[in-house]
């Protein structure tokens, strides 16, 4: 995986969004740029503000839509913001490499509810009008998962009544999607 390498800003018209770092993620406070970017599948609203959490706030500082401003008032750029971020979550880089493919794809992809579940996946054209379709669990080829937290994942899209994905990154930033379902065995 290449850290070193963001992914470069295409040239937009669109004026960036402004966004401060708060230890839970990035804020935006603009009214027009809450309603902006929550329509798509964006953050959290709370308390008249929009909470991007790290892996949404890379993504659109990689695209260029966002400008993220630290406690001093000083912009910060995709490396610092995924410095910030690896500081506070072991798996953050594996965890934006499946957003942002998820997003590329045309997903929304917003939290995972629950431990090990990263994302849950709407259809496409289908956020804020259905539920989510699917949960998604990352992990890195060749790290182990235990047996027991796969078990779990299942249990908890099955009792949500959705599809798990298991989405395995390579060696190289490659994502592979596996669906997983409870295999059974008739006699």
């Amino acid at each position: 995986m290449n850290k070193t390498n963001p992914e470069v800003a295409p040239e937009r018209q669109e004026v960036p969004a402004k966004g401060s770092l708060t230890a839970k993620g990035v804020k935006i406070r603009d009214e027009k740029e809450i309603d902006a970017l929550s329509s798509r599948g964006y953050g959290t609203v709370e308390k008249k503000a929009l909470l991007l959490a790290f892996y949404e706030a890379l993504y659109l500082v990689g695209r260029g839509l966002l400008d993220v401003r630290d406690r001093k008032g000083r912009r910060m750029g995709f490396r610092e913001l995924l410095q910030q971020f690896e500081g506070m979550h072991g798996n953050a880089w594996s965890q934006y490499l499946v957003y942002r493919d998820l997003r590329s794809r045309g997903y929304v992809a917003r939290e995972g509810f629950g431990e090990g579940v990263d994302f849950r996946v709407y259809e496409r054209g289908e956020y804020s009008k259905d539920a989510a379709k699917y949960l998604v669990l990352s992990v890195q080829e060749g790290k182990p998962v235990a047996v027991s937290d796969l078990i779990s994942a299942m249990k908890q899209s099955q009792g949500s009544k959705k599809e798990l994905i298991l989405a395995v990154i390579n060696r190289r930033g490659e994502i592979v999607y596996y669906s997983i379902g409870q295999l059974t065995m008739q006699q």
